[in-house]
């Protein structure tokens, strides 16, 4: 028996276990399958098992897909990301093969499910998801694929990896196959113990005291950074908000690449890279050499340029040494803070990651509005916790966390259901004013319980006939629940308080029922003044919603 594949098995028995109600019903051996996707799947793409649970597409009808997760356009691209998953249920050696018939079975997805006009029967919980893919295709945004194969065993053999290989010859750069496995899960598992290691650095470097702190700002070479990452991994991007997008979701990662691999640039990439930001408890170093240092760091953690020394590592990894030019360099600042200063290293890592909001939730936790939430949550007496952080703990149906406050805010009180959707990227960037400027605790609240009561409906429809729409329509159902909800109590969003939040969310709770019924028909009819009667297609459908086009008929 392998132990990481023992460790694995506990984990998916928990999960069968703890949450029966999310995986399919019957057959105990496909509920650890999807148990183990479901694991992947959390693990991969750093979410919650519960958020995972949504992406399971399992079933028949699914074309081979047992996960898929769609991102949200960047830069007119997005991400996809499909995952199947093989589970051995009596085998936990850790030695079977990815199934190659599985493998040929991936290669052929990518070509039928990305295709628009290719028609392919498929089931409810993946057919909207499907075309809501195409939907984008055929508005011109460009699909990157990753290809997330998981099992509890070996990668795939050569004759599968030669498929891999003509099918990657095929899509060039826009589809990734990965494998993932057991010894993947518990490697990232373990990420988040301490890193003490070594970083040689090239030529002289500036050491300076400052405030009770120290400064090393240096340069080391792309092949210690590969050195580094190949010994240590993502325990090294504990700290990291970023992590690492890969090469083919971000552009700035492929054009690193494309640098390193130049024979005319790579000398120069010292000049073109903005640099790595490193933080640690100590470092020391021989102070008698004057060039060429050994720095010993403890603690060390990469809190800015993970995705240079992720795309560095990828890169060298790939290519044969001659590739690569040896004077490739990259500048290093290194700072020596203790854990008193843990403050200023968030500090510190706002500022030097705010471009990009993709993952400014974590950075805007420690916002006077983030605090004054919490603790106003909690004064409201009504049994619910305001999480500021995605590390504070569990969920839970009394927890309520930043990330769907700012959903249901931005859908029901702002009135901007698609950007509520279609742009959560940017709800802790660009449009975080918009969301939390003068909101209160009750106003968040309740609007996060309105939008999760449509949610749940959404997921567990109780017409055995729900429109075709329901998929796409969560955000605009809360609005129009929301604003009939308030005129008849005769009040606005802005009047809600903790003095009136419980008669209004008792209102809501009496006419449930009738408020969505009556939101379900006004979206008919306002798609009935987009298309008239004639017939509208699931591609159609998530462009009119993703779009707002129906607002001004609401």
């Amino acid at each position: 028996m392998n132990i990481n594949a023992s460790i694995i098995d506990q984990r998916v028995s928990g999960i069968v276990e703890g949450h029966p109600e999310w995986l399919p019903k019957g057959d105990a051996n496909k509920q650890r399958s999807a148990a183990f996707v479901l694991l992947c799947m959390s693990t991969c793409l750093d979410m919650t098992i519960e958020e995972s649970a949504e992406l399971l597409t399992e079933g028949g009808n699914d074309a081979g897909v047992d996960g898929l997760h769609v991102s949200e356009v960047e830069d007119d691209e997005f991400l996809v990301t499909v995952f199947q998953g093989k589970y051995k249920v009596k085998d936990l050696r850790g030695e079977a093969n990815f199934p190659e018939n599985d493998v040929q079975k991936a290669v052929n997805t990518v070509q039928v499910l990305f295709n628009p006009y290719w028609q392919v029967i498929l089931n409810k919980k993946i057919a909207p998801r499907i075309e809501e893919i195409r939907s984008l295709i055929r508005d011109a945004y460009i699909p990157n694929v990753r290809v997330i194969l998981c099992n509890n065993g070996a990668k795939w053999t050569a004759q599968a990896d030669g498929w891999v290989t003509e099918a990657k010859r095929d899509y060039g750069d826009k589809v990734e196959f990965v494998h993932f496995n057991h010894d993947s899960l518990v490697s990232i598992l373990q990420r988040s113990k301490r890193v003490d290691t070594t970083l040689t650095l090239s030529g002289e470097a500036l050491v300076e005291d400052m405030n009770y702190m120290r400064v090393l700002v240096g340069r080391v070479s792309v092949q210690e950074i590969q050195r580094l990452f190949n010994e240590h991994g993502d325990k090294l991007l504990e700290r990291n908000i970023r992590r690492y997008l890969g090469l083919h979701t971000n552009r700035v990662n492929t054009a690193i690449h494309a640098t390193l691999c130049d024979q005319e640039k790579s000398d120069k990439f010292y000049f073109y890279n903005n640099g790595i930001t490193v933080v640690c408890d100590k470092f020391n170093y021989n102070a008698f050499q004057q060039s060429d240092y050994q720095v010993q760091l403890k603690n060390m953690q990469v809190i800015n340029g993970g995705q240079t020394c992720k795309t560095i590592q990828q890169t060298l990894n790939d290519s044969s040494p001659s590739t690569v030019g040896e004077s490739a360099y990259v500048m290093i600042r290194v700072y020596q803070l203790s854990d008193a200063h843990e403050e200023f290293i968030q500090d510190i890592t706002y500022a030097t990651n705010s471009q990009n909001p993709v993952d400014l939730r974590d950075l805007r936790s420690n916002d006077e509005i983030q605090k004054q939430l919490e603790l106003g949550m909690a004064d409201l007496n009504l049994g619910y916790t305001y999480k500021r952080q995605r590390e504070e703990g569990g969920g839970g149906s009394t927890v309520i966390t930043s990330a769907i406050t700012a959903e249901a805010v931005l859908a029901l009180w702002r009135e901007r259901p698609h950007q509520a959707k279609f742009r959560r990227k940017e709800h802790f960037g660009k449009l975080y004013e918009v969301i939390f400027t003068d909101i209160n605790p009750a106003q968040a609240l309740l609007a996060v319980l309105i939008f999760r009561e449509v949610e749940n409906e959404r997921k567990r429809p109780t017409t055995e006939t729900p429109p075709d729409f329901l998929p796409y329509a969560s955000h605009y159902i809360s609005m129009l629940i929301g604003r009939k909800l308030l005129s008849d109590q005769g009040t606005t969003p802005a009047q809600i308080s903790h003095r009136n939040v419980r008669d209004i969310l008792q209102a809501f709770k009496d006419n449930q029922a009738r408020y969505y019924e009556d939101a379900i028909e006004s979206l008919k009819e306002a798609l009935r003044a987009c298309y008239g009667k004639r017939g509208v297609s699931l591609q159609q459908l998530s462009a009119t919603f993703r779009r707002g086009d129906l607002m001004e008929m609401l």
